[in-house]
């Protein structure tokens, strides 16, 4: 199996196996991801025998940079304007010029379908089969390439959605992608269930074509699609359902993050994705965090999706002073092309790989991925250049940069633990992405964490993550019933939503069928979800807890109302974690770096697979590997687990540089000591 991960920088190929671990990391190809795909393909696996998992990130650039396809909408009569109407909030309460709402529908392109269901889902005017046949040809004489179907009320009685569709799709002059919301969102909130089919017809025949394309190219391999809710899909079903794939790449890497974290004794995590142009988070307690309340470039997605939360701080973030003489780091990027200034592709402006460099922390003279080479002068000039606006020298500018992007990374880890009522302290920080291991001890600090994780591949961890998922599929409806109704009923729905997820699923079957409950006290707009228990009591009792731990408070004796029935289906892994490469003998060597503090200091630089489970590596020192590299700061030490990973702790007082010495010089050493042959599973 080989797991792909497109980047803004780097595509990073992993190839698990009875060969332990393989990974290849190639430049991306900023107009056509397939390219770097299939460029990487042809090097790790020349005869094309392995099955493909890809993260893609078409689905989120399409909606980023607003390049979707022309879409219309089609509402019941009088709700043409919902999408522009949306909720009443203000993003800024207190902007003098509000922006305003982000849609994806142009006026011209709302039209209105005469027919009307009731909230109780009695048919108050039906959809006659002529009206669903002009409002077709309206569709397309409008020149729509993609159509958006949600209707007032349809996941109660879906008959006028499925007529219209029916309409849509009869063979015609320019026959456009139809969503329709029964398929997409059933569940009750009509803006943002239009929201979410409306992202779903914008990006489906931009991400339809993308993997239609690239399993032809890779044919006869098998291709797997990682979705928004940590689990791979079908191409077919990711075709059809698109908006399942928004948060496809940062999905894959929390649950890389997860097994690699239980495979190591840690349940209960924060989890760092430092990349080329953005840093991803997540609290993870005892299995991946999800969620069904998303936006993504500011429009409203009601998908499972896993619960991270991302800011524009990543090695390829630049760095610059503002008009008013402050440092600034992203959230603009240098991304692949041109990249980094020390990549020698023409980056003028300086970035947080940059100041790495400058620093020392990132080895100039060690090639990265793909061959590249970095001109540490070339870095140094930029960083020099912003230093002289801020009256700065080129270091003292690259410790100011990479202190504000762990001040970005510091707010954002505290989003997902302090905010949510959990304290950083009693929890391990898994670092990864290219860049998450410089950053990592320096924010455990910051949050007064005293164990961090470096995974054995750090900076293809989401690439790990697509080998080893499971497929996983998804169903839900809204239902709006008191926890008091009839058990009967709770039982045919989820008879229904099972049916549904497995067949979606398809062949292999489930390992796991998880029931899933949004409860609400009465009354109350918006709810939690909690795992569906035996009895009703039970629910209470999950609910109850689940608020006080997100509210910290309870109302118990409130009435209880279950707003969505959901069922998550998940079948085998794909693979095993995989093991790390062969260890090797070699020496460290030594590299001139700056410490936090502003010190020159000559530290040790190790080769990561020169280091033998049982050794410990103490402060300050280097740690490389060809897709990452790990700085170990002055009082702390990186002691090597079973499975390879490194642990990274306070080294405590009297601590010296002596476990790897000895060990290199006959005590426990490479040659001497194999992976354990037991074979992990997700």
């Amino acid at each position: 199996m080989v797991g792909v991960d497109v980047g803004g920088t780097f595509t990073d190929l992993v190839v698990t196996g009875a060969g332990g671990l393989t990974v290849l990391k190639v430049a991306t190809s900023a107009g056509d991801p397939a390219a770097s795909i299939l460029s990487g393909l042809a090097t790790i696996d020349p005869h094309g025998v392995l099955d493909v998992a890809h993260g893609t990130t078409v689905a989120t650039n399409a909606l980023l940079e607003r390049r979707g396809a022309r879409t219309a909408l089609v509402a019941t009569e009088g709700f043409a304007d919902l999408l522009r109407l949306g909720r009443g909030e203000r993003s800024e309460l207190y902007a003098l010029e509000p922006v305003g709402r982000a849609a994806l529908v142009p006026p011209e392109l709302c039209f209105e379908a005469a027919e009307r269901v009731a909230a109780d889902g009695v048919v108050l005017r039906p959809l006659r089969d002529r009206d669903a046949r002009r409002l077709a040809r309206a569709v397309r004489d409008a020149g729509a390439e993609s159509v958006s179907v949600c209707l007032l009320f349809s996941y109660l009685f879906d008959a006028h959605e499925r007529a219209i569709g029916r309409a849509l799709d009869r063979p015609a002059r320019g026959r456009p992608f139809v969503s329709l919301s029964v398929d997409v969102l059933p569940e009750f909130r009509e803006y943002e269930r239009a929201s979410t089919v409306t992202v779903n017809a914008y990006v489906g025949p931009l991400v339809a074509g993308y993997l239609m394309r690239l399993a032809r190219a890779l044919a006869p391999r098998a291709l797997s699609i990682m979705g928004s809710h940590a689990g791979v899909l079908r191409p077919v079903e990711a075709a059809r359902l698109p908006v399942a794939t928004v948060l496809s790449g940062p999905a894959a890497g929390v649950t890389g993050a997860v097994a690699v974290a239980r495979r190591a004794g840690r349940t209960r995590c924060l989890t760092l994705d430092m990349g080329g142009t953005s840093t991803d988070v997540a609290l993870c307690e005892d299995g991946v965090p999800f969620s069904g309340t998303i936006r993504v470039a500011g429009l409203p997605v009601h998908r499972p999706a896993v619960d991270i939360h991302t800011v524009g701080a990543g090695g390829g973030s630049f760095v610059r002073a503002d008009e008013g003489g402050v440092l600034r780091v992203g959230p603009q990027s240098a991304g692949s092309q041109p990249g980094p200034v020390a990549y020698g592709r023409g980056g003028r402006s300086p970035t947080v790989t940059d100041a790495h460099i400058v620093l020392g922390r990132i080895p100039a003279d060690r090639p990265l991925a793909d061959g590249l080479t970095l001109d540490a002068r070339a870095a140094r000039e930029a960083l020099a250049a912003v230093g002289a606006e801020l009256g700065l020298d080129a270091e003292n500018a690259a410790l100011g940069a990479i202190a504000v992007a762990n001040a970005t990374m510091e707010r954002a880890l505290r989003r997902v633990s302090v905010e949510r009522g959990q304290a950083p302290a009693g929890l391990s920080l898994v670092a990864f992405g290219g860049a998450g291991p410089l950053h990592a001890c320096a924010l455990a600090e910051l949050l007064g964490i005293e164990d961090v994780l470096v995974p054995v591949a750090p900076g293809a961890l989401s690439a790990v993550g697509l080998a080893t998922a499971a497929p996983v599929a998804t169903a839900s409806r809204s239902i709006l019933r008191p926890v008091g109704a009839p058990p009967a009923d709770w039982r045919a729905t989820f008879a229904e939503l099972e049916a549904e997820a497995l067949t979606t699923l398809g062949e292999g079957g489930a390992r796991r069928l998880e029931r899933l409950a949004d409860v609400r006290y009465a009354g109350q707009s918006w709810e939690l979800t909690v795992p569906w228990p035996d009895a009703a009591a039970g629910l209470e009792v999950a609910f109850e807890e689940a608020h006080r731990q997100r509210y910290g408070y309870g109302r118990p004796g409130v009435p209880l109302e279950v707003v969505t029935l959901r069922v998550r289906a998940e079948g085998e892994p794909m693979a095993d974690l995989p093991l790390p490469p062969p260890l090797r003998r070699e020496t460290p060597s030594s590299q001139r770096l700056v410490l936090d503090d502003g010190r020159q200091a000559a530290v040790p630089l190790w080769h990561r697979w020169s280091l033998a489970p049982g050794m410990v590596v103490i402060g300050p020192a280097l740690i490389t590997q060809s897709d990452a590299t790990t700085f170990v700061p002055p009082e702390w030490c990186a002691a090597v687990e079973a499975w390879g990973d490194l642990a990274l702790r306070r080294a405590g007082p009297g601590r010296r540089q002596a476990a790897p010495a000895a060990a290199a010089a006959g005590g426990t050493s490479a040659a001497d000591w194999t992976w354990p042959p037991t074979r992990h599973m997700i």
